[in-house]
């Protein structure tokens, strides 16, 4: 006999499918990404500072989900590769401004729209309502779950 109710048995078997289909959709991802060249935190770094600008060294992490003590180790391999460079800011000693460098911003225009294409190819078997509906519902999800004790 089972003890649990038919939502605690909904709710695991969602976990579970939601936990699959993550792990699907990342590994085509990050194939796609490892092809081009970089690994997913190198191109989470490279995306946010091409899709959103110079940022803060220190703010990096939070925006891409990496431990801050990583970020320096990523910070100083895609500089290395000649993608970014970085800049003291000029009113405060502490913060250390990242940007894409020439080099970095003409990759990025080259790759990220046929990046997007294979996340969008990985999609596919939805349609746009159907993208914006699961969108909604992650988030609410995501939201709850972060505001749970």
């Amino acid at each position: 006999m089972n003890p649990l109710n038919q939502s605690q048995t909904d709710s695991l078997k969602l976990f579970t499918v939601m936990t699959k289909a993550l792990q699907s959709v990342r590994i085509k991802a990050i194939a796609d990404i490892k092809k081009h060249g970089f690994n997913p935190t190198e191109f989470a770094v490279l995306e946010l500072l091409y899709s959103k600008g110079e940022q803060p060294v220190q703010k990096i992490g939070e925006k891409v989900l990496i431990a801050s003590s990583s970020i320096t180790y990523v910070v100083d391999k895609l500089e290395k590769k000649g993608m970014i460079v970085r800049k003291p800011c000029p009113t405060d000693r502490r913060v250390t401004f990242v940007s894409l460098t020439e080099k970095g911003h003409d990759w990025m225009a080259d790759i990220f729209p046929r990046h997007a294409e294979a996340i969008d190819t990985i999609f596919a078997s939805l349609d746009e309502a159907e993208k914006r509906q699961l969108i909604d519902q992650l988030k609410k999800i995501g939201y709850y779950a972060a505001q749970l004790p």
